[in-house]
């Protein structure tokens, strides 16, 4: 058994991309921007709705650890791990596949069930909506977790979409537990502006005692602590969250809060294709950078680089994006 840099745990989701106008959305009754969990019937209903559609492993923590171990192609590291539940469907096997051939690690449990989806519709503002069927995804439990791996890990990555099932998030917790006390450091994406509001309160009554490092954009920032500013003075109040926080505000770049020392990162300008993963491959840049020994401020400038390179292609295509690049430093 080797060791690993980052371990994840997530909703393995085929995504399903297709290009649409505001119509559908609002046929949907959904709002832009936004992550929607949908029933099998809708699921059905969906698909059906539109007329062409690509599909991609993804999810929110598979994308990260896609681009960390996509960069790690050009300046190595400790392979990271992927975990969760897929379904023992062809989807399923297939997903599998594909992340190991990405030289991922996986701990991908099959179960009785369909491999989960998510319809990503991109609209002309180049914004993505979400519609999740979580599927296999919610039937992973606290004895799915591969606790000897994790014991391994540098990092341990984990979204606030794991609370939307009950034994997910008390896997998710477990999993936690284990770091602490082999003194992992701990990385938590607020994940999607809804999230937050569903789970809000329960966020607030662990994340300043567990989470080493928090990323969210502004909206998700600005509800968490329920208050409004501008970028600094959000960034800020971070400081009552977590160590290191890491507010994305778009085209902007972002903000880093480091135990109190605020820095602004500048983004960099680019022809947004569609935005799909975009927060999820900041995240793998800002982790990677934390692997390679950068700062913060590296961390993040390399993290802005990574999400201007995966919005300015179609679905999150990594082929089609420069390692070197993106590593290189401005």
């Amino acid at each position: 058994m080797g060791q690993i840099s980052v371990f994840g745990i997530g909703n393995p989701l085929l995504d399903y991309v297709t290009y649409a106008g505001y119509d559908l959305l609002k046929s949907l009754g959904a709002t832009p921007g936004t992550m929607n969990l949908i029933t099998r019937e809708q699921r059905r209903r969906i698909l059906s709705s539109v007329s062409h559609h690509r599909s991609i492993p993804g999810g929110s923590c598979a994308n990260t650890i896609r681009g960390i171990s996509w960069l790690g192609q050009a300046s190595p590291i400790d392979p990271p791990m992927y975990t969760g539940a897929v379904g023992s469907d062809p989807e399923g096997k297939r997903y599998i596949e594909e992340m190991n051939e990405l030289g991922i690690k996986t701990r991908l449990r099959r179960k009785q069930s369909e491999t989960g989806v998510s319809f990503i519709v991109v609209t002309p503002d180049y914004e993505r909506t979400m519609f999740t069927y979580l599927g296999a995804c919610q039937l992973f439990s606290e004895r799915d977790l591969d606790e000897e791996q994790l014991s391994t890990a540098q990092f341990l990555h984990i979204t606030g979409y794991m609370w939307d099932t009950e034994n997910q998030k008390r896997a998710t917790l477990r999993a936690m537990e284990i770091a602490k006390a082999q003194e992992i450091r701990i990385s938590f994406d607020l994940a999607d502006p809804f999230v937050v509001g569903r789970y809000r309160e329960d966020f607030l009554s662990w994340i300043p005692a567990s989470v080493d490092i928090l990323f969210g954009n502004r909206e998700e920032i600005s509800l968490i602590l329920n208050r409004q500013g501008n970028f600094r003075e959000l960034s800020q109040a971070t400081e009552v969250l977590a160590p290191l926080t890491i507010m994305k505000v778009g085209a902007e770049g972002c903000l880093v809060n480091d135990e109190g020392c605020i820095s602004h990162i500048p983004g960099r300008k680019v022809q947004p294709i569609d935005t799909v993963g975009a927060g999820d491959f900041f995240a793998a840049g800002f982790l990677f950078g934390m692997l390679q020994g950068m700062g913060p401020g590296e961390c993040a400038a390399l993290a802005n680089r990574m999400a201007a390179a995966i919005v300015s292609v179609e679905g999150c295509n990594l082929r089609k994006l420069n390692q070197r690049e993106i590593l290189s430093v401005d």
